[in-house]
């Protein structure tokens, strides 16, 4: 048997590996191994439970005020006597987290495969995204297997100077768990949510959190949904607000008080799927969300500088905003405004995947090691 080890510590990392760790239990050919960093706590343990995962190994390195030198020092000593112990034929890691960049230095340290998945994002500007950027990039120099989600990320890392037969496009595993949870019934438990009237209002869906945002840049996002706000009544913003203290004092001085702006605690991933799913637009700084909302039908405008996910932009069903108070304002009139514009978008081809992503990663592992 191939012995393959999953490692991820976030809620979206979770979320994204939740269906490829259920593919690679349920193959009879692969004994798969589980260990989480919780580099997130809480919320990863709530994607744990509903994909009824049972992780092997739990690092649980989540600390009150935690740096990034913190978590990689964290990760890099839990991580070594997990991989003496277990000698897995592959460790996989998803992403650009610190967590996968630490986990795939300390398999580079054992000499042990790593697979990438969701590999070959780049923006280019190492500082942007701040640090998935360079995590992404570094993880690149290390892996043995490249699952890209795309053409274009498969091209970014053909121009690095990756071998080809390396690198299979996948399409990406956020659609395989998106799919799987939104066809579940479900009902909002937050109150909140339940008051809602998803029948005759029109919801936008917002997140807002990147480090590269705090400040400035959140204040004009923020003064510009306070604008949507006041201007349309029909209007309700629905705002899960992240933990972190500066955005949530940010979202308190800019969104607080307002009739139709809802700030409420971030949602675990079936609630928050579900209410993406019933929602008019989405207006975000999440990478995954900008590969959700398509496949669901939901436009989505990219309230940062760039992005890595180009293909969204390329296809129609994202806009990028930007990070001005005025782009984002006029950006979402004109989704509230203009119905051609609008069903442009809905109506796009979603370019992330069909749902089948995990099932093309694990037919690649067995390929590459029936080569090997």
């Amino acid at each position: 048997m191939i012995k393959i080890m999953s490692v991820f510590g976030t809620r979206p990392e979770a979320i994204k590996m939740a269906p490829l760790v259920k593919k690679l239990e349920a193959d009879p050919e692969i004994e798969s191994v589980v260990c989480v960093t919780a580099q997130h706590r809480s919320m990863l343990d709530q994607v744990l439970e509903l994909f009824d995962i049972n992780p092997d190994y739990d690092l649980d390195i989540m600390k009150p005020n935690q740096t990034l030198t913190m978590i990689s020092a964290n990760v890099l000593s839990g991580i070594e006597p997990v991989l003496l112990k277990e000698k897995p034929d592959m460790v996989l890691v998803h992403g650009d987290t610190t967590t996968t960049f630490i986990t795939a230095l300390a398999c580079f340290y054992q000499q042990i495969p790593v697979g990438h998945v969701e590999a070959g994002l780049r923006t280019y500007d190492k500082y942007s995204p701040f640090p998935e950027e360079m995590n992404r990039l570094l993880v690149s120099r290390i892996a043995e297997l490249y699952f890209a989600p795309t053409e274009r990320n498969r091209q970014n890392l053909l121009r690095e100077g990756v071998d080809a037969s390396r690198i299979p496009v996948t399409g990406n595993t956020v659609i395989d768990a998106l799919l799987d949870v939104a066809g579940r019934p479900y009902e909002f438990e937050d109150e909140t949510l339940k008051n809602i009237d998803f029948e005759n209002k029109r919801v936008i869906t917002v997140t807002c959190h990147r480090r590269e945002n705090l400040g400035e840049y959140m204040a004009n996002i923020f003064n510009a949904l306070a604008d949507i706000a006041r201007e349309f009544d029909d209007v309700e913003i629905v705002y899960p607000v992240h933990l972190n203290p500066k955005v949530r004092d940010a979202a308190a001085k800019y969104l607080g008080g307002l009739r139709n702006v809802h700030l409420i605690d971030p949602l675990s991933y079936q609630p928050f799927v579900n209410l993406q799913a019933r929602s008019y637009f989405i207006l975000t700084d999440s990478g995954g969300m900008q590969e959700e909302a398509p496949a669901l039908g939901k436009p989505v405008l990219v309230v940062r500088r760039e992005t890595e996910r180009p293909e969204a932009i390329e296809a129609g069903t994202a806009r990028l905003a930007g990070v001005e108070r005025q782009s984002v304002y006029s950006m979402a009139k004109e989704l509230l405004t203009d119905e051609a514009s609008y069903l442009k978008m809905a109506h796009a081809s979603n370019p992330y995947g069909d749902g089948h992503a995990c099932e093309r990663i694990v037919a690649e592992i067995k390929k590459y090691f029936e080569a090997v």
